[in-house]
């Protein structure tokens, strides 16, 4: 955790790397902020500190109009952390709050609701409650912006019980009516694509994202032109195709088809983890040079650890691929999705992209003789499918990692390499290190050509140990340098 005084020193310099990590409020004003607000730097003691936008706003603050705290990337603690309140800030940002309520939440952690919302609470300045609202806020004003939803429509797309209450938080949010924020601009219908802004901390390396992306990309769920990436996503209320293309500034455009709106916070968190956009490359950056890898890491800035939409399609794509070529995952995959994948209503296709990968159940179902596969790779398929559709496996935003890895080992034919692989994109653990995997291997002997000091075992085993909890981007700066190497 930061101190005070880290903090202000962040404040006083506006440094953006730490937007989303902490929020100044300014007690002359009433005004909350993220770090790098372009306002004068307010006095030392007239600030405050919290670590989330809802403990603020329930601390009798407005969020500032300016700098927009709600637009900031979130922490990336979140990813990093694996306890139980973490696990419950990754769900409610999914929205189970808002489908589920705090009960919902509570039952699928583990907990009862007075044990969570205590130790919520006592950590974020806010309870769970607190947080989903912040969460609605966020969404309705992105509808706000983005579309010509009328506000009532608005409100319970969004998640709120009332107009009233829709009303009621805006006003303590901003001191402004949902209408006051609508721009007279907006002419879009609802069932349009809407254009979102995702924040990032610079840097942030697109080309490896895409370049990850593409070879690994499925015909008829996911597409790669122009510079963009668009796939298809299943969602709680119905399915959605994002389009997700860098532009000029630090964020990521963002458009979203959406068949209910009620998804639009959802569908925003999994694109968010699709790119592994609230990371902090300083940090990783930071601990990769105290390990001895300055040169290995300035070679590669801003590198991510792509996550994926869907867990447990990223689950079964990883068993399917075992032990095969990206070229021949991709042959397999792509029969599988022609043959099993849910058409998507028209009016939610783009270019190249008509189809939902198949549910887990639909997979299970599928006859033995119907893949062209080694019979133990079809038991393990079968397992995984099976187990993720009966629920005995939680892949979901809030599951336990430990004990997703400790399942996904019990199941025939998933060993280290999977389980460390499904970790690190679905689960988005950023400290896996893959260190059976060949590109890995291969990146280990070639470093010391592009002149980077060779290391022994030993001395590799203490470096790993000194790179956590960023082994994931490790993991992936050695397959950037293994490709660049072999260009």
């Amino acid at each position: 955790m930061l101190t005070t005084d880290q903090c202000y020193q962040a404040v006083a310099s506006r440094d953006r790397r730490f937007d989303g990590m902490f929020f100044t409020a300014v007690r002359t004003t009433g005004i909350f902020c993220r770090p790098s607000c372009p306002a004068r730097t307010p006095r030392r003691e007239n600030v405050e500190f919290f670590s989330t936008a809802a403990a603020a706003a329930e601390a009798g603050f407005r969020a500032c109009r300016r700098c927009r705290p709600d637009a900031s990337p979130n922490s990336p603690d979140w990813d990093t952390r694996g306890d139980v309140v973490a696990r419950a800030v990754r769900l409610i940002r999914d929205g189970l709050i808002d489908r589920a309520g705090v009960e919902g939440l509570a039952a699928e952690l583990g907990y009862s609701s007075r044990q969570l919302s205590r130790l919520v609470r006592a950590e974020l300045g806010a309870g769970p409650l607190s947080l989903a609202r912040t969460e609605r806020v966020r969404t309705a004003r992105t509808l706000i912006e983005a579309t010509a939803m009328p506000m009532s429509d608005i409100a319970f797309a969004a998640g709120f019980a009332s107009i009233r209450q829709f009303n009621d938080t805006f006003r303590e949010m901003y001191s402004l009516s949902p209408r006051q924020l609508r721009t007279s601009g907006t002419g879009e219908p609802a069932a349009d694509e809407l254009v979102l802004r995702l924040a990032y901390r610079p840097p942030l390396d697109f080309e490896y994202l895409l370049d990850y992306l593409r070879v690994r990309a499925v015909n008829g769920i996911e597409s790669l032109a122009g510079g963009a990436y668009t796939r298809s996503m299943r969602l709680a209320h119905g399915p959605a195709v994002v389009t997700l293309r860098r532009r000029e500034g630090d964020f990521v455009e963002c458009r979203l088809r959406l068949a209910d709106t009620r998804d639009l916070g959802s569908a925003v968190a999994r694109a968010r983890r699709l790119l592994d956009l609230d990371a902090d490359p300083a940090a990783v950056e930071a601990t990769l040079r105290a390990a001895g890898l300055g040169s290995l890491v300035a070679s590669h800035p801003g590198i991510r650890s792509p996550g994926h939409s869907d867990p447990i399609e990223l689950a079964l794509r990883t068993v399917l691929g075992q032990q095969i070529s990206l070229a021949a995952a991709r042959t397999h995959l792509q029969r599988l999705v022609a043959g099993a994948g849910e058409l998507l209503p028209p009016e939610l296709r783009a270019a190249g992209v008509d189809r939902l990968f198949p549910t887990a159940a639909t997979i299970a179902a599928v006859p033995a003789e119907d893949w062209a596969l080694p019979a133990a790779r079809i038991r393990t398929i079968h397992a995984l499918s099976t187990s993720l559709a009966e629920g005995s496996l939680d892949l979901g935003a809030g599951s336990d990692r430990s004990d997703a890895d400790r399942r996904l080992l019990a199941l025939p034919g998933i060993g280290p390499w999977s389980s460390g692989y499904i970790r690190m994109r679905a689960l988005g653990d950023p400290d896996v290190f893959l260190a059976s995997d060949l590109g890995v291997k291969k990146a280990l002997t070639e470093i010391d050509a592009s002149g980077v000091r060779a290391r022994g075992d030993e001395e590799w085993a203490d470096v790993l140990s000194a790179v956590s909890p960023w082994r994931s981007y490790l993991t992936h700066i050695l397959w950037a340098h293994h490709s660049k190497t072999t260009r």
